[in-house]
């Protein structure tokens, strides 16, 4: 499935025709009843019946979801207490990694927007991507000796460069793009499937709504070289202003962070990690330079705000 817009869910049928545009071998479906509860979001396997020749008008039904390999989250607070926290919102399933775009400058770059993606995508068990734009402006060094410690792959974006590299990261992959608004990942995408404008265009008619603005949409990547390699698909979602983490558990929050988890092995049991713990390893960890005092500090910050404490 690869958009849904009030109620109407494109899907594309496997093994179908794919042209790199949605209107190639797309089929218009709409939830059967017996689905009950289950949301049906981008990513989706699912099987369909009815009329599915997707010829203009007609309306298939999604009768059964395939089980999930992965599924990425966010919510919109940090706080589970809150009605806003408890709102948690399934952004794609399915996926295969979470390419985090971030701007090198206008806007800067957010480190605690990056560090709240990266858990996300560990907790869903999806591989983080960091994709640095505006590279013309501004050199990466701040941001990579951020991460030093981290494995982190990333690729740097320029107007004029060459997307080669990135193309490779995403070749065979579905890869779903997170990012502010103003970070260039609206001009990346338009970049990496020239026929994005007319691609979503497309999926909106279907369903007469507004679907640039409000939701996820998966876009075909146009074949390369002699096509027989999967090109792979990207899955563009609205520009977020945050990363709400209420949905993941504590330990995920601390595996967000991987270069502090082996300093937590001589915590005390039922340790909570904060600055007022007094016998936490943490501060010792990073004061014997095995890990960025930043890094600390970004995951009191982000622990304190999931906790619902203000620090």
């Amino acid at each position: 499935m690869i958009a849904v817009d009030r109620g109407r869910y494109t899907c594309v049928l496997a093994g179908a025709p794919d042209t790199g545009l949605p209107e190639g071998g797309t089929i218009t479906a709409m939830r059967a009843r017996e689905l009950g509860r289950k949301s049906v979001v981008v990513g989706d396997r699912v099987g369909l019946v009815g009329d599915t020749s997707g010829v203009p008008g007609a309306l298939a039904r999604i009768v059964r979801i395939a089980e999930r390999t992965s599924v990425l989250r966010r919510s919109a607070d940090d706080d589970d207490t809150t009605a806003e926290g408890r709102l948690e919102r399934v952004i794609v399933a399915n996926a295969d990694q979470l390419v985090i775009v971030g701007s090198l400058a206008d806007p800067p770059p957010r480190t605690g927007f990056i560090d709240r993606c990266l858990v996300a995508a560990y907790d869903a068990g999806v591989a983080p991507l960091l994709c640095l734009t505006k590279a013309d402006l501004a050199g990466p060094e701040p941001v990579l000796d951020y991460y030093a410690e981290l494995d982190l792959r990333y690729v740097l974006v320029r107007p004029d460069s060459d997307l080669g590299e990135v193309r490779d990261r995403l070749t065979g992959q579905v890869s779903v793009l997170v990012g502010h608004s103003g970070v260039g990942k609206s001009t990346l995408v338009n970049r990496l499937v020239p026929d994005a404008a007319r691609a979503v265009g497309t999926v909106s008619a279907i369903g007469r709504g507004r679907h640039t603005s409000t939701s996820a949409v998966a876009l075909r990547l146009p074949p390369v070289g002699d096509g027989r390699t999967d090109p792979g698909w990207i899955v563009d979602t609205p520009g977020v202003r945050s990363f709400g983490l209420a949905h993941v558990s504590a330990d995920s929050l601390l595996h967000g962070f991987p270069d502090l988890v082996e300093g937590t092995v001589d915590c005390p049991v039922n340790c909570g990690h904060r600055a007022d713990d007094p016998d936490c390893a943490l501060d010792a960890w990073v004061a014997a330079g095995r890990a960025d005092p930043r890094r600390l500090a970004s995951y009191r910050r982000l622990l304190a705000s999931w906790s619902g404490i203000a620090e």
